[in-house]
């Protein structure tokens, strides 16, 4: 008999094999956990970005590690000052996305290749549940805040 029990939550997550791995340690560990987000398509990392690119118009270079996806993404905002609605800023960046290959884009986020996971902060029993993240098996980084934004991103 098979002592592993599937958790819906984190199986809707699609997750690679280290990254899931990692979603179960945290919840084993902290059942109250809240996943916001795991794997995107091109699409849904476009909506992503967009959300916070609308506060910030600066959020992408300040968010994300300098490389030639990131730096075209931004350039699009830098580009289109005017694009100031989600579902343009949106649609902008999944252009840009399209544009670039499978290499480049991997370099983008963690989230496009299923590496990557977001829990929702908390305030009660944030440092256990964020000490647990950064020992988590595989992690090659733990982001508190992105852009200035609250969000615990984790990535492998």
């Amino acid at each position: 008999m098979n002592p592993f029990v599937p958790d819906p939550e984190i199986e809707a997550l699609d997750l690679g094999v280290v990254a899931k791995a990692a979603a179960y340690e945290l919840k084993t560990a902290h059942p109250s956990v809240k996943f916001t987000s795991g794997r995107r398509g091109k699409d849904d990392q476009a909506r992503a970005m967009a959300s916070n690119v609308v506060f910030n118009r600066k959020w992408i270079q300040e968010t994300y590690v300098a490389n030639d996806a990131s730096k075209a993404c931004q350039k699009w905002v830098d580009d289109n000052p005017t694009r100031k609605a989600k579902t343009d800023v949106a649609a902008g960046l999944l252009a840009v996305m399209n544009s670039l290959t499978d290499a480049q884009l991997s370099k983008l986020s963690k989230h496009l290749s299923g590496d990557a996971f977001d829990v929702q902060p908390v305030e009660q029993d944030a440092d256990a549940i964020k000490a647990t993240i950064n020992s988590l098996t595989g992690l090659s980084r733990f982001l508190e805040k992105e852009g200035g934004l609250v969000r615990w991103h984790a990535q492998f």
